[in-house]
């Protein structure tokens, strides 16, 4: 398998094994599509990691498999591809990205379907597909431009240059910097972390911030407020008010 699947504590890591570069070739993506859907689905899996290992997080897709694709093969491809990284942005439980060594192209694309990116100090990021007559195809026009805005984003797939960990961290491509060996235990404690809180609440969170990017405020504020409604019926709402009244904030534990 070039995709595996591990959970411990709650956690499940998605983990890239196709070395030496993890290249995301046609397996690679349909590998990712099931573990996203079985991930989502799944009780015991309360967070997720998505990690390449202690090299690379991923040097972007397999230019020797797309090579011999002509436009009625990547008419086809194209929609598959971008729909299994969509199934990794539409986990509906808290999502990071563990980043070593390089996460272009494909990897970069892959790390922004997270909802958090931490990465390593000598991580390398990039969209070079414009360096092969290519734009990103698997969400980095659209994912890359909300989260670090248009002309930030322009400049990364305008010019196809690779950036340090700093410059991302200082653009917001990515949210922590730590030592490489440090990303993989920094990341699962991030998401050890959110698998002990309320499952429904950071379903609701995730999907009232996503839908609101994606729309105009009125329906955002539409989606919180039936959300916001309909948590008042969880036993998390009820364990976490009981929690606030008998013994003070920060202390309610979550089934």
């Amino acid at each position: 398998m070039t995709v595996n699947l591990e959970v411990a504590e709650g956690v499940g890591t998605i983990r890239l094994d196709r070395p030496p570069m993890n290249a995301l070739d046609t397996a690679v993506q349909e590998g990712l599509r099931a573990l996203a859907g079985e991930v989502a689905r799944r009780e015991d899996v309360r967070a997720v990691v998505v990690y390449g290992g202690e090299k690379v997080f991923a040097a972007g897709a397999d230019i020797k498999e797309m090579q011999g694709m002509d436009h009625a093969a990547m008419v086809v491809r194209s929609r598959a591809l971008q729909e299994s990284f969509t199934a990794v942005a539409r986990i509906p439980k808290p999502v990071v990205a563990a980043v070593t060594g390089y996460a272009l192209g494909g990897g970069c694309e892959l790390a922004l379907c997270a909802d958090f990116r931490i990465a390593a100090d000598d991580a390398k990021l990039g969209q070079p597909e414009i360096l092969l007559g290519l734009i990103p195809g698997a969400g980095g026009t659209q994912r890359l431009a909300r989260l670090i805005g248009p002309s930030k984003a322009k400049d990364l797939i305008f010019t196809g240059r690779m950036v340090k960990a700093e410059e991302a961290l200082a653009l917001g491509l990515v949210d922590r910097l730590v030592p490489a060996g440090a990303v993989y235990a920094e990341a699962h404690a991030w998401a050890a972390r959110l698998a002990k809180g309320p499952a429904i609440a950071l379903r609701a969170a995730k999907e009232a911030i996503d839908t609101g990017l994606e729309t105009d405020i009125e329906t955002g504020l539409a989606v919180e407020r039936t959300w916001f409604a309909g948590l008042f019926a969880t036993e998390d709402r009820e364990r976490g008010m009981r929690s606030f009244v008998e013994e003070g904030p920060g202390k309610a534990k979550f089934l």
